[in-house]
């Protein structure tokens, strides 16, 4: 008989799962026959042991199974939806959903909320009056069929077993385990039905994954998962040394995600954002052009289309910060370093971002990029304003940023593409 003590010592000794243990163990925990302790030290056990792909793949069907998954059959179009890892500005989403969906897919996005230094899509598009994010599956799929894409909270009943376990995971020093992140991700993913996933991975200073190889096995565990549980699924992996766009917060980035689709995006955000919408397309069996969509002002209203089914008001104006602080240049030369990790905490101690998940965040708060590396800038120029509804914030945000600015004698050169490499199965 499969107790949950002998499937911790076996992980712990470095032995395999077999599959009907895994099933055992989410059925018994889902049941409250095995404790959060034990839970926890299975978690700790992965952590340092790993899982194989057969393991890994049961324990994220598992998952799946442990809640509903959303039919989308009769959306009657291709499905595609992106995930990223999370960095520093990164409003891709905003900007992508409604992209993609103007191309012709039907766009389920299922997003999640900042913690720490990284922000959440639901934080940025809450801050849009009247905006609803937590929806039952009927909306999902209505609000799909009128404006081609949503941008809304997993529901309870989609993979309820990653919630447990990531709560677990966050108090327990076990977050930064490749099958565990792997398989919180894809079992989400997988169980909001949709037909092809693309993923964003994130690889640098502002990122989750700070080193290329991580990266790069985290993307390919990924889009293994995807295939083994017939999604279509590519990775990109994608620069985030520095903070993409100019705007990072919650409002200013619906700002600039505003912008973008009217096409005054910034260029480095829109390279990740073409690039991404081109992947998606091409999963979806699409030959359309994302450039077109946004010079068109098909995407823009497409976006609009979303925001107004989901309770927001597109055209109402965005909260406003009212203490705003500006951070200069020391001397004469070229912005060669702007740390993303830095800005993001930063931001993050300005209100922007929140330390545990029941934190309220600002919805005007932030930092806007004055000045990105390769411009040429003046001793006292500003580089980064600094935005808040509380001044007793500027001290800790500034705090935050000594040293994050880099200025040199010489132009950097500028990398040839922020994205790194393509990840498919």
């Amino acid at each position: 008989m499969t107790d949950a003590v002998t499937l911790i010592q076996a992980k712990r000794d470095g032995r395999r799962l077999a599959d009907d243990d895994i099933r055992w163990l989410f059925g018994a925990y889902a049941d409250n026959q095995v404790a959060d302790e034990q839970m926890s030290a299975l978690l700790m056990a992965i952590y340092f042991q790993g899982l194989d792909s057969r393991e890994l793949r049961t324990w994220t069907a598992a998952m799946i199974d442990s809640g509903d998954r959303l039919d989308l059959s009769e959306l009657g179009k291709p499905t595609v939806d992106k995930h990223s890892t999370g960095g520093v500005g990164d409003k891709v989403s905003l900007i992508l959903a409604p992209l993609v969906a103007a191309c012709g897919a039907a766009v389920p996005q299922l997003s999640g909320r900042g913690l720490g230094h990284t922000g959440g899509t639901l934080d940025k598009l809450e801050a849009i009056p009247g905006f609803r994010s937590s929806l039952t599956p009927r909306e999902t799929i209505d609000i799909l069929k009128a404006a081609g894409c949503v941008i809304a909270a997993a529901g309870p009943g989609l993979a309820p077993a990653d919630r447990r376990l990531y709560a677990l995971r966050d108090v327990t020093g076990t977050v930064e385990s490749i099958p565990l992140i792997a398989s919180s991700i894809m079992s989400k993913k997988i169980a909001e039905g949709t037909d092809a996933l693309v993923l964003d991975v994130k690889v640098g200073t502002g990122a989750f994954m700070k080193s290329y190889d991580r990266a790069k096995e985290l993307a390919e565990t990924m889009v293994a998962l995807g295939a083994e549980h017939n999604v279509t699924t590519a990775a990109l992996l994608t620069s985030m040394d520095t903070p993409l766009g100019r705007a990072v917060g919650n409002g200013v980035e619906v700002e600039e995600s505003v912008a973008a689709l009217q096409g005054n995006g910034p260029d480095d955000l829109m390279q990740v954002t073409i690039a991404l919408a081109e992947q998606m397309l091409a999963l979806a069996g699409l030959e359309k052009d994302p450039r077109e969509a946004i010079a068109s002002g098909a995407a823009y209203a497409a976006y609009q289309r979303m925001i107004r089914a989901q309770g927001g008001d597109p055209d109402a104006p965005l909260p406003q910060a009212r203490h705003t602080k500006e951070l200069s240049a020391s001397q004469d030369g070229w912005l060669t370093r702007l740390d993303a990790l830095q800005v993001g905490v930063a931001a993050w101690r300005l209100g922007a971002g929140r330390e545990r998940k029941e934190d309220p965040v600002s919805a005007a708060a932030g930092i806007i990029c004055l000045a990105k590396p390769g411009d040429r800038v003046a001793k006292g120029q500003p580089v980064l304003e600094l935005r808040t509804d509380d001044a007793a914030r500027f001290d800790a945000a500034m705090a935050a940023l000594d040293g994050a600015m880099t200025i040199g004698e010489h132009q950097p050169q500028a990398p040839a593409s922020l994205v790194i490499e393509h990840v498919v199965g």
